[in-house]
């Protein structure tokens, strides 16, 4: 077992990892959270820690595109409703099921983000800014609503889903991951009291991985949406490929 200040150490370089991941595109959790297991806390627990990160992250990365003045508030508190509404839900069924089928559930979302970030389908993608109306605003509201509840159940992931639905619906990437990082503090707040309110929070590591995070997230407000992309990309698929096998290998034996 590692001694507290090398965890601590570990997750605030994680974190800045995880935080930059994240700004440019999604799935840095699928790192932060499996690290927050296998240094030892419960699966339910680590859930509820990754959120503390996630919020300390998103407020440095909302600070840096207010600052860029490319942040659409409207747009965003529109997407936040419907994301916290879900989140709330997704976040009591996460209290609600075992450790095992937490881990294999996190390692399948694992391989489909593999799956998305080895295909990279969102990259040939071709949209254009268009007022939200009519069946256009349903979709938009209806897939919001799923992201929370995903958001709120496991986290891992949601900026996929994010980018998915806002590229889908017809925006481009610099809205959309201006409006990915207000929307998952807003709802992250929402998961979080649920997890605090039930005692599965580890404050300290949380706090470690989440000024780490916040680091990683300012510096990432600073690149070009696709600097870098293809070595975070190379470097995400092989961390998800380990983490998912050893994941699946620890729920099934």
């Amino acid at each position: 077992m590692l001694s507290l200040p090398v965890q601590l150490a570990l997750l605030f370089g994680v974190g800045i990892f995880a935080g930059f991941i994240n700004i440019l595109a999604g799935g840095g959790s699928l790192l932060a959270l499996p690290i927050l297991i296998f240094l030892g806390l419960p699966a339910t627990v680590a859930n509820g820690t990754n959120r503390v990160a996630i919020l300390i992250q998103n407020i440095a990365a909302i600070a840096g595109f207010h600052q860029h003045k490319v942040f659409p508030w409207r747009m965003s508190l529109l997407a936040a409703l419907p994301a916290t509404i879900g989140a709330l839900v997704g976040a009591n069924l996460a209290l609600n099921i075992s450790e095992t089928l937490f881990k294999q559930i996190l390692a399948g979302v694992m391989i489909a983000a593999l799956i998305l970030t080895v295909f990279d389908p969102t990259q040939r993608l071709r949209s254009t800014r268009q007022s939200l109306a009519g069946f256009r605003l349903a979709v938009f509201m209806l897939g919001f609503f799923g992201v929370g509840v995903f958001g709120g159940f496991i986290q891992a992931g949601a900026g996929f889903l994010i980018i998915s639905v806002m590229l889908l619906t017809g925006f481009d990437l610099v809205a959309t991951n201006a409006v990915k990082v207000l929307v998952t503090f807003i709802f992250t707040i929402a998961a979080l009291i649920v997890f605090i309110s039930h005692g599965q929070v580890d404050y300290l590591l949380g706090a470690s991985l989440g000024l780490g995070s916040a680091l990683g997230g300012w510096l990432g407000t600073r690149a070009a949406v696709k600097k870098g992309h293809n070595w975070i990309r190379a470097f995400v698929i092989v961390m998800v490929i380990i983490f998912s096998a050893k994941l699946l290998w620890d729920s099934i034996f």
